[in-house]
């Protein structure tokens, strides 16, 4: 009990308002070495960030070293005990566990503390339902909160015991009510599910008109609170909501923005990553995540100057290539990545950052690096594309025409009767051109 009770931080009061006032409670497993109390407190830092993001009012925060979970409470009993005595004496009404609670523990530790408990999953979907603006995120939001209270009916509403009357003469004793309120979350389930199919049937007739134009996409992606949504502003000149805030941006957004060659590509902000992402989450939101899967770029952001920002890194990896077991990215997502190193201001700039490869350091609010970057994006384009040499009757001006808006075109020499047009092109525009222009052109060795 001493020993857990040395472990509970304060944080000052003194700006408090009237808010429900909160503490944030990190179960933590790891041996006692340096970097994984580094870790711990990273890991802390986030989940009170998550609390705040919601409007409560942090007091408390700690983290709780466990030798063994314990299957009633995870927490030991003299840990329960010295948490119980900081919520009456701190007047805490919520206790935000960070970590994954069965209905069973989260009802004894609402008995034990005499306050409301939620854990890490709970907090992330009341977050997400606060923030998710569109048709499709609130839907997706509302099918995770159902599938994740199905689960907690039978141990946590005990209101729900009682009975309802039967009718007939066959009736019997009834159906319980908690029978009942399974039923009803069930068939919401079921018309949910509907309802967002027939939402992603839309998105799709919309990809597949882009796919038409087409342009090329670019997805951002990141962990949460990187700077995706204030770069996406940076690029693009729009006002999409971003704050320094976990989770600002749930629904995906859309800009065209133009490349230094001219190039015309359409850029797709994403939902932010975040560990240990609920699974109910990633499934639900599967509609950001398509947008990576058909992006022809990756924009992978960083927060470069976060003290956690290698394994924020590593956590939207292994999504991505959780996508890649799903089948819902091709194996070879990885050559299409570009790192961008945000936030390379609160280093001194986008010099003093030290980096690899194709990364690129940036600051999204003050606009260094973003010539460097839009040219790395130009380059990659240029890489994906083939070169290939074309013969043009003179005649067919709506074949030249439309290699102009959907290609780049290199050089041009005009004949008598036919134009000879060297041009890079894509190779899904390359077969679209065939198909469409093959009767007229003539392709010929470059």
């Amino acid at each position: 009990m001493r020993r857990a009770t040395k472990l509970l931080s304060t944080i000052p009061t003194e700006t408090a308002t009237p808010a429900t006032r909160a503490a944030v409670i990190l179960p933590w497993e790891k041996p006692d070495r340096d970097q994984d109390v580094r870790a711990a407190e990273a890991r802390l830092d986030e989940a009170v960030g998550l609390t705040s993001s919601i409007g409560l009012v942090v007091v408390l925060k700690a983290v709780l070293l466990l030798r063994a979970r314990r299957p009633a409470t995870l927490l030991g009993t003299g840990q329960v005990e010295s948490l119980r005595e900081a919520v009456a004496e701190k007047e805490i009404k919520v206790v935000v566990i960070d970590a994954k609670l069965s209905p069973g523990q989260q009802r004894n530790l609402e008995k034990a503390l005499g306050c409301k408990v939620i854990d890490r999953t709970g907090l992330i979907l009341d977050i997400f339902g606060a923030r998710a603006a569109t048709r499709e995120g609130s839907l997706q939001v509302e099918l995770a909160h159902l599938e994740y209270q199905r689960s907690r009916l039978v141990r946590l509403w005990t209101h729900l015991e009682r009975q309802r009357g039967g009718f007939g003469f066959l009736g019997g004793p009834g159906e319980t009510q908690i029978e009942a309120d399974r039923r009803i979350i069930g068939d919401r389930i079921v018309r949910l599910k509907r309802e967002l199919e027939q939402v992603r049937r839309t998105r799709g007739l919309h990809r597949s008109a882009r796919k038409r134009v087409p342009f090329p996409v670019v997805a951002l992606v990141g962990y949460t609170n990187a700077g995706k949504s204030t770069l996406f502003n940076a690029l693009t000149g729009a006002s999409v909501y971003a704050q320094d805030q976990l989770f600002a941006t749930l629904d995906p957004t859309m800009r065209a923005i133009r490349l230094p060659s001219g190039r015309q590509v359409i850029l797709s902000d994403t939902v932010g990553f975040i560990s240990d992402l609920p699974t109910e989450l990633i499934a639900a939101f599967r509609a950001t995540l398509e947008e990576v899967a058909e992006a022809d770029i990756i924009l992978h952001v960083r927060d470069i100057a976060h003290p956690d920002t290698a394994a924020q890194r590593s956590d939207v990896l292994s999504v991505l290539s959780g996508m890649e077991r799903d089948g819902m990215l091709d194996h070879e997502w990885r050559s299409r990545v570009i790192e961008v190193l945000n936030k390379a201001d609160l280093l001194g700039g986008p010099e003093q950052v030290e980096h690899h490869g194709t990364a690129v350091p940036i600051s999204a609010i003050t606009g260094d690096g973003l010539p460097e970057l839009m040219a790395a994006i130009d380059a990659h384009m240029v890489h994906a594309m083939e070169l290939l040499r074309y013969s043009i009757p003179v005649e067919a001006g709506e074949a030249l025409a439309w290699l102009y808006q959907h290609g780049e075109v290199v050089t041009r020499e005009d004949h008598e009767t036919h134009m000879d047009v060297l041009v890079r092109l894509r190779e899904a525009d390359r077969a679209r051109f065939e198909g469409q222009f093959g009767d007229l052109v003539k392709k010929t060795d470059v």
